[in-house]
């Protein structure tokens, strides 16, 4: 059986901006990779040229299909849930749904966010976090969803769980907030040439070409590398002796 690495996000754009490089490197390294994204974006500030926000959400997931092609993506999801308004959902329902995503998908590593909400601490990358972690945990334990394995799924445990290491805080016009704690990081993933493939990824999200310019800023001061922080792994391990996202996986 092949490895395979499933990231889960909140918007379009998070994939290439945030994990585009794991992503790449997975993908080049024969890993078959998914995404699971858990809204279409529609509450964005910038809007470009659509009419509302459907039509905004629309245009987003086609942009997110040309950046999973660039990113060579085995397979992504895009879920039903309002953009700008995950805390407001139930997150029983939400960490069902992810844990039957790993249930089906089986993949030994998972990437999300850190509960900072990194890396403009949005609210909804929290929210992700939350029910990412909760959904890893559970679906490995049959008293979680047995509706699930009624429904022909079996209980699956992933090996490895990491959350993205913020290096930069975008906020706009709240300077106070670049002091605040984020998540430390384990693991550096050199990108080399992947980077320019990984901001290719990111300007095809040209709806939010008013955000573009900015965060392509900060990325540019990091794109050679991507920080992410172990949070879970089989037995009790030492975090700063993580050799990289697959080191000590075994297939199944």
């Amino acid at each position: 059986m092949p490895f395979r690495l499933l990231c889960i996000t909140a918007h379009p754009d998070d994939e290439s901006a945030g994990f585009g490089g794991a992503l790449l490197m997975a993908n080049r390294g024969g890993i078959e990779t998914y995404l699971l994204c858990l809204t279409d974006g529609q509450a964005a500030h910038f809007r470009g040229e659509t009419a509302d926000a459907a039509d905004l959400g629309l245009r987003r997931r086609a942009e997110l299909a040309e950046a999973c092609e660039l990113l060579g993506i085995t397979d992504y999801e895009v879920l039903h849930y309002p953009d700008g308004a995950l805390l407001k959902q139930d997150i029983h329902e939400m960490t069902g749904t992810i844990v039957e995503r790993i249930r089906r998908l089986r993949p030994q590593v998972i990437l999300t966010f850190g509960g900072d909400g990194n890396v403009n601490l949005h609210r909804d990358h929290t929210v992700v976090c939350m029910a990412a972690t909760a959904a890893f945990h559970w679906a490995a334990r049959g008293i979680y969803f047995p509706e699930q394995l009624e429904q022909g799924l079996a209980p699956y445990a992933p090996q490895k769980l990491y959350y993205l290491s913020t290096q930069f805080i975008s906020v706009r016009d709240q300077p106070e907030l670049e002091s605040l704690p984020t998540v430390p990081y384990s693991l550096t993933l050199e990108l080399g040439e992947l980077a320019d493939k990984k901001n290719e990824a990111f300007a095809r999200h040209s709806s939010q070409a008013g955000v573009l310019g900015r965060v392509q800023s900060f990325i540019d001061q990091h794109k050679m590398t991507e920080r992410y922080l172990l949070v879970a792994a089989p037995g009790q391990i030492e975090v700063g002796s993580d050799d990289g996202l697959f080191a000590g996986v075994t297939p199944d």
